[in-house]
């Protein structure tokens, strides 16, 4: 079920933000049982370089995120954990 899924938020992140690393996690399983998850979206972890980020503070760094993503917060994602580097922040980060 969650393939499917994860594949269309990895699309929807390469196409906006055409990022240079995209790490994503579907963290869904260790939300089991919470009130959030019971409407059937998931629980991600994202961790993105993007030189889209260049220049950006951190919430204008996740509003790109989401901006990317649109819809699919609404129909796939109850929560995002969201890691947003530019490459020399990645590189330094190791």
């Amino acid at each position: 079920m969650s393939q499917p899924r994860l594949a269309r938020i990895r699309a929807a992140l390469e196409s906006g933000l055409q990022p240079c690393a995209l790490e994503l996690e579907d963290e869904s399983h260790r939300h089991a049982g919470h009130a959030g998850a019971r409407d059937g979206r998931g629980h991600f972890r994202v961790r993105v370089v993007s030189e889209a980020f260049a220049g950006k503070l951190p919430l204008a760094r996740h509003r790109i995120v989401y901006a990317a993503l649109g819809e699919l917060m609404q129909t796939d994602i109850h929560a995002l954990s969201i890691q947003a580097l530019t490459p020399a922040e990645s590189e330094q980060a190791g």
